[in-house]
């Protein structure tokens, strides 16, 4: 397989690690710019909004431009996105600096996933868009860590200046190692969304939506809440977010391999409901952490242990729409981490951020029963076309 494939994994994982990079500094953020916890929680809604819509928008008005030339363009002005997040000195100007770095960052993943496709041979196209967007879920796991670490050791800037360095070597690997690469027919917006009336695939992207939403409701906030419930400092709220984020990478190959073995029904509905039982239980283990640190490595395993089951779902449901498939759901991770985020910090402002766990298995439990219905569907789908057939043989 063509080497290249992990330059764009590399790409991937910078833009993505922006986007959670500031949870885990928010209250620093709060604090230098003088704004609620809820206000500075909304830089991650907002970046996670602009993420999920600009991406099919930028593509359809970018269709004719040649690849390549479009990834330096975006990487340039993502680059200048994050050079205005170093600089800026109020809530305003830093809100700005994510909007911009979320519809480049947004453009960036479709690109890499597009370009990665190109330049392997078909055998080996899955498994180069497959680890791509390894190189996203692993940024969206490690970057509150990362951000956290740095964040902590130099102020809430410093996470910024790293991603400004990795997005000028991501420019450089791209200019000298990849090759010009002709834009191909984008498919219509209308007629991806059209492929959502097919009501088991649709409730399928709703439970990831609603999944993501319930963990990034207590997730984007987990500074807080183990600061208020634990009383950690700054040294051990370092230590917990990396054990969660080794923990949650993990998870995606455990999900992968069980979905493998058991198949992707069975998986998504244990994941769903197992998770649920771990985040409602962890206000309950906060006065011992070494219980709390058990629940949270289930907690954070089974976080990411549904994407690959839900992605092969999607592909069996629907295989002759597959790729729109995978674009639309990574869209709706997006909109869940941007509603999750939102609530989360609605639940903090209004009340305490010791409910946020509750407030997020709600949504949970939600997610189990579109994923019930998606699945209903699917059988009564199948049933009746096997009706169908056996009326027609008749």
């Amino acid at each position: 397989m063509d080497k290249r494939v992990y330059l764009l994994t590399i790409v991937s994982f910078v833009v993505g690690m922006v986007e959670l990079i500031i949870g885990g500094i928010l209250d620093l953020v709060a604090k230098d710019l003088e704004v609620s916890l809820g206000e500075a929680g909304f830089l991650i809604t907002v970046f996670s909004l602009v993420f999920a819509i600009a991406a099919p928008v930028l593509l359809t008005l970018t269709a004719k431009v040649e690849r390549k030339r479009l990834t330096l363009l975006s990487l340039v002005v993502f680059l200048v996105g994050n050079g205005i997040a170093v600089f800026s000195h109020t809530y305003g100007l830093l809100l700005v600096a994510r909007i911009i770095s979320a519809a480049s960052g947004s453009l960036l993943v479709v690109l890499c996933v597009t370009i990665a496709s190109n330049i392997v041979s078909e055998k080996y196209r899955a498994r180069a868009i497959g680890i791509v967007f390894m190189g996203i879920s692993a940024s969206l796991v490690l970057g509150v860590p990362i951000g956290l670490m740095l964040g902590n050791s130099f102020g809430w800037r410093a996470p910024f200046i790293l991603i400004t360095i990795l997005t000028l070597l991501s420019m450089a690997g791209v200019y000298f190692l990849m090759d010009k690469i002709a834009p191909k027919p984008s498919i219509p917006m209308k007629e991806q969304f059209r492929t959502l009336k097919n009501h088991k695939v649709l409730f399928a992207q709703l439970t990831s939506f609603l999944f993501l939403a319930g963990h990034l409701t207590l997730y984007g906030y987990l500074t807080p809440f183990l600061k208020s419930t634990l009383g950690l400092d700054g040294t051990w709220v370092s230590i917990v977010y990396l054990i969660f984020g080794i923990a949650a990478v993990v998870g995606g190959g455990v999900g992968g391999i069980l979905s493998d073995r058991f198949g992707t029904k069975p998986t998504i509905l244990t994941v769903i409901v197992v998770f649920a039982l771990s985040i409602f239980a962890i206000p309950y283990t906060t006065f011992a952490l070494p219980i709390f640190l058990v629940v949270m490595v289930i907690w954070s395993m089974l976080s990411w242990a549904i994407t690959p089951a839900m992605q092969s779902y999607l592909i069996e449901s629907a295989p002759e729409s597959a790729e729109i498939q995978q674009s639309l759901n990574n869209s709706a991770l997006h909109f869940g981490i941007a509603f999750g985020s939102l609530v989360g910090g609605i639940v903090i402002e209004k009340s305490s951020v010791e409910l946020n766990p509750t407030v997020g298995g709600l949504f949970i439990v939600l997610a189990l029963g579109t994923a019930v219905f998606s699945m209903v569907r699917n059988e009564m789908g199948i049933f009746s076309s096997f009706d169908k057939q056996r009326k027609n043989a008749g």
